[in-house]
């Protein structure tokens, strides 16, 4: 949902907001933090850990098809790839916090910011992370006995995503947000 973007005449997006008489010049102060710009933390951290959940548990499907090895040989690819996934989704996370949107402002760094960005990242985003943990444990028990998990290094590996997941990228996120401003 788009929070009252108002639609100029010719069916293109303004970046005006309501009864301003120009348009937005890059040198234009931003707005102050508002709901909006909470809505926009909530939006940003969810995608972040969603992309980072959907792109760890498709590569983690993928690999015992692309690699037909047995699980000790494909393993290190597998710690490889969910490496080079985290630190892409922490650098993102980087990003996004320091990105300014044009409407909503920047997203300052206060209490309401954290821990809705902790919030965020448990709640909502929350359920990612559950079919990565059944893949990783039939991974655990590949070339095992009957009901045995052999390979708990697939365990650990869920483990140490689960911490990228819930506790490194809010934080990258939080740690990111711009210090408050002063009001002028």
């Amino acid at each position: 949902m788009v929070d009252e973007l108002p639609v100029t005449g010719g069916g293109q997006a303004s970046l005006r907001p309501q009864g301003a008489a120009s348009a937005v010049t890059e040198d234009a102060p931003l707005p102050r933090p508002r709901r909006k710009t909470l809505a926009l933390l909530v939006g940003r951290v969810t995608t972040i850990k969603l992309g980072y959940w959907a792109a760890v548990t498709a590569s983690e499907l993928a690999l015992p098809i692309v690699v037909d090895r047995p699980f000790p040989e494909r393993f290190p690819i597998s710690v490889a790839l969910a490496v080079l996934l985290s630190a892409l989704a922490l650098v993102w996370a980087r990003a996004q916090a320091q990105a300014i949107d044009r409407r909503a402002g920047g997203i300052d760094r206060s209490l309401a910011t954290v821990a809705t960005t902790f919030a965020t990242a448990s709640v909502v985003a929350g359920p990612a992370f559950i079919p990565l943990l059944l893949i990783e444990r039939a991974r655990s028990a590949e070339g095992c006995a009957a009901g045995a998990a052999c390979h708990l290094e697939a365990l650990w590996l869920w483990a140490a995503l689960f911490f990228v997941g819930f506790v490194a990228i809010p934080a990258v996120f939080a740690a990111s947000l711009r210090t408050a401003r002063p009001l002028t």
